[in-house]
C-alpha cells in the first residue's frame, strides 16, 4: 500500500448538477435526450441503457438541466439517496441527482467502486425534514485511498468481470422472458375478452403477515409490499415457482415470480401446489400489471386483494392450449431461475471483494477470477 494516497472523495470527482424543463410546456418534452430521474435506476444494473422521458435541445437550453457523457456517474441525491450507475450514453437529468466525472487522478471505472463503497457514509450523513438529502459539501466529509492509475484499472477490471456477467445474464433473462410474452400473445391473443373470470379458473391465496422481529435467521425472502423482500425467514410458505402478488402501499398489485420458495407475508400468492401452469398465470398476469395497478382500492394506503384478481376478465381459454404453452416457457423460465441464482453469487463475491480491494488488504497480482 506504499503508493497508496488519502483523499477526499471530493477531491477526486467532479459534481454536475442537473434539472428539469417546465412540464408545461410540451415543446419541451418527447424529444430524441435521455433525461434521468431516480425512476430510471436499476438494482439490477451497474447501467442505465435508457430512461422513462425525454427532452428536447429547446427544453436542455431553457432549464438547468446538463449533458453526462458515456461513462460519467449518475447518483441519486433526493428522496431514494444513493442510486448509482454508470450511463451507457450520453444524457441529461434531473435536479434530484448529481452527475459525477472523473478527474484525471482517477480512472473512470475505479470512481463507481469508490463511490459504491462509500454509498452507506454517503446515505449516513443525508438530512432534511421532508426528504432524505445529500449535498455537494457531503462529498467533502468522505475520506478515501487512491492507488496509482495501474492498480486502479487492475482493480476495476476484476471487479467489472463480476459486473459483466451479472449485466449479462440479466439481458439473457430480459430475452428469454420476451420469448414467453411473445408466444403468449400469439397464443392468447383475444385473453381479456370477457366471457369469464379468473376467479373461474385459479383464486389467488393470501399470504401470511410475517413481521422482521419475529423472522428466524435464513434466506428465504419474505415477500410484502415491495418490489423487494422485506426481509429473510429460515422457512417458506409456499412451493415453487410461485408468483406474488403485493397487496399494501405505493407497489400494491406487483407481481413477481420466484424460482424459489418464499415466504408470502403482506401479498397474494399463486405456486405449484395450486396449479401446474404458474408460467402461464404469470406471463398473463404480468401482461396485464397496469390493469392491476389501476384496480388499487383505498385512497391512504392502496391495496390488492385475491378478490381483485379474481374478478378480473379473461376469455375461455382452454386447458389444452394452457398446456401446450406451459410446456414451451417452461425451460425457458428454468433458465432464468439458474441465471438469477448465479448473479446472486456473483453479486456476493463482488462485495466481499469490494472492501478489500479498496483498502488495499488484498494484492490484485494474487487474484485471478474465471468468470
Amino acid at each position: 500500500m506504499n503508493n497508496w494516497n488519502k483523499y477526499k472523495l471530493s477531491d477526486i470527482l467532479e459534481i454536475i448538477g442537473g434539472g428539469t424543463p417546465k412540464t408545461s410546456i410540451k415543446e419541451y418534452w418527447n424529444g430524441d435526450i435521455s433525461w434521468i430521474s431516480v425512476k430510471d435506476f436499476n438494482n439490477n444494473s451497474k447501467y442505465i441503457f435508457c430512461t422513462e422521458k425525454t427532452i428536447t435541445e429547446q427544453g436542455v437550453k431553457k432549464s438547468s438541466t446538463k449533458f453526462l457523457n458515456k461513462g460519467d456517474l449518475i447518483i441519486s441525491a433526493r428522496g431514494t439517496v444513493g442510486e448509482l450507475a454508470v450511463l451507457s450514453k450520453k444524457m441529461t437529468f434531473n435536479q434530484s441527482c448529481y452527475g459525477l466525472r472523473a478527474k484525471e487522478c482517477t480512472f473512470n471505472d475505479f470512481l463507481y467502486y469508490i463511490v459504491k463503497h462509500s454509498i452507506y457514509k454517503l446515505k449516513s450523513q443525508t438530512h432534511g425534514s421532508v426528504f432524505d438529502t445529500i449535498t455537494k459539501e457531503t462529498f467533502n466529509n468522505i475520506d478515501i485511498l487512491l492507488p496509482s492509475i495501474d492498480e486502479q484499472k487492475k482493480i476495476s477490471s476484476i471487479l467489472s468481470s463480476i459486473d459483466d456477467k451479472i449485466e449479462l445474464n440479466s439481458r439473457i433473462n430480459k430475452n428469454l422472458e420476451q420469448q414467453a410474452f411473445t408466444l403468449f400473445r400469439k397464443m392468447f391473443p383475444d385473453i381479456t375478452i370477457k366471457e369469464k373470470m379468473i376467479g373461474d379458473f385459479i383464486i389467488p391465496k393470501r399470504g401470511k403477515n410475517l413481521l422482521s422481529k419475529n423472522t428466524s435467521f435464513g434466506n428465504i425472502p419474505v415477500v410484502a409490499g415491495g418490489l423487494e423482500p422485506s426481509t429473510y425467514h429460515n422457512v417458506s410458505n409456499t412451493k415453487a415457482p410461485v408468483i406474488t402478488i403485493s397487496a399494501s402501499g405505493a407497489n400494491s398489485g406487483y407481481v413477481r415470480l420466484w424460482n424459489i420458495p418464499v415466504w408470502s407475508s403482506d401479498s397474494s400468492f399463486i405456486d405449484s401446489s395450486m396449479t401446474k401452469d404458474v408460467y402461464f398465470w404469470y406471463v398473463m398476469l404480468k401482461k396485464r400489471q397496469k390493469e392491476i395497478y389501476d384496480s388499487q382500492t383505498g385512497s391512504a394506503q392502496p391495496h390488492i386483494y385475491p378478490q381483485h384478481i379474481a374478478i378480473m376478465p379473461i376469455n375461455n381459454i382452454d386447458p389444452f392450449s394452457i398446456d401446450i404453452f406451459t410446456n414451451a416457457v417452461t425451460p425457458l423460465f428454468q433458465k432464468i431461475g439458474t441465471n438469477i441464482k448465479e448473479n446472486e453469487s456473483l453479486t456476493s463475491i463482488r462485495d466481499n471483494l469490494l472492501p478489500k480491494l479498496l483498502s488495499g488488504e488484498l494484492d490484485v497480482s494474487s487474484i485471478n477470477l474465471d468468470i
